[in-house]
């Protein structure tokens, strides 16, 4: 979404303008995720799983059937984790990248207000107001 500023007016996206009931079932299953393994006993869990896999080898009493048990099940919970942890991060930066430019826009906007015709301080800020657009046009979507 490109940022213009119009005299003191700017039709920025507003990061109190984003709630959850805006985000898709992914997003929100994703948001779930991150916070489940981000806790303690989500790794408590993990380390329950190795202690429960390391005495299954007196069970299987094969060694390659026992190391491809544990190796299949930590690929598959690290390929899901990755995609879901990943789909939360992006949606955290461009949260991040959301607030940098509402803050740098009021501050250039209250540089403009204040600035009574200042030349270094109009060349500031029209260097801020083009700092405010940087993430729109360096984005590849």
């Amino acid at each position: 979404m490109a940022n213009t500023v119009a005299g003191a007016e700017q039709s920025a996206h507003m990061p109190s303008d984003v709630s959850t009931s805006d985000l898709g079932f992914f997003d929100k299953f994703a948001t779930v995720a991150s916070r489940f393994a981000s806790r303690a006993w989500f790794f408590a869990l993990c380390v329950l799983l190795v202690l429960v896999w390391v005495p299954s080898y007196f069970v299987i009493k094969s060694v390659d059937t026992w190391q491809l048990i544990i190796n299949t099940a930590t690929t598959i919970v690290t390929f899901l984790l990755v995609a879901l942890l990943q789909n939360s991060q992006t949606r955290a930066d461009e949260a991040v990248q959301d607030k940098l430019n509402a803050v740098a826009g009021g501050l250039a906007a209250l540089m403009e207000h204040s600035g009574g015709g200042s030349d270094g301080l109009g060349d500031a800020t029209r260097e801020l107001r083009k700092a405010v657009g940087l993430e729109d046009h360096e984005s590849s979507d």
